[in-house]
């Protein structure tokens, strides 16, 4: 009989990032918000050739609202650490995605509008909770 429970480990990794957690990229110094991952890279091959740093692609993968712009970026967990600053991060789709912030675990509250890359939600997202107020733009 095989025992599959001896020296058998999942090849997953669970992820260190969550939806709506505020990061910084390593590598490139800028600053987002995780809207979704993947537990590995999802991208084709032909696109994680291209990419310079070629990080691991098994490992997860967060999709990311950069702040201050209008991009999206799809990134791999080994190249982000936790924003420490506590600033809001300023997208123009924060709000599809996400209904508010939480100030004590500085992190944005994700709502349930699909994170679906080409194909947008048919519905308009959700109006913010009555008493959520949006924080302040950052000082520069």
């Amino acid at each position: 009989m095989i025992n599959l429970a001896n020296g058998y480990t999942s090849t997953e990794i669970s992820p260190k990032f969550s939806t709506g957690d505020i990061i910084n990229h390593q590598m490139y110094n800028y600053r987002g918000v995780i809207v979704d991952y993947d537990s590995t890279c999802q991208a084709p091959e032909h696109w994680y050739k291209s990419n310079q740093t070629r990080p691991e692609r098994h490992q997860p993968w967060y999709h990311v609202l950069v702040d201050g712009n209008q991009q999206v970026t799809y990134v791999a967990e080994s190249n982000l650490s936790l924003d420490q600053t506590g600033l809001p991060i300023v997208h123009g789709m924060l709000n599809i995605f996400f209904s508010g912030y939480d100030e004590q675990k500085n992190k944005y509250k994700r709502n349930n509008v699909p994170w679906n890359p080409g194909n947008p939600p048919e519905a308009p997202p959700p109006s913010p909770p009555p008493d959520f107020t949006p924080p302040p733009p950052p000082i520069l």
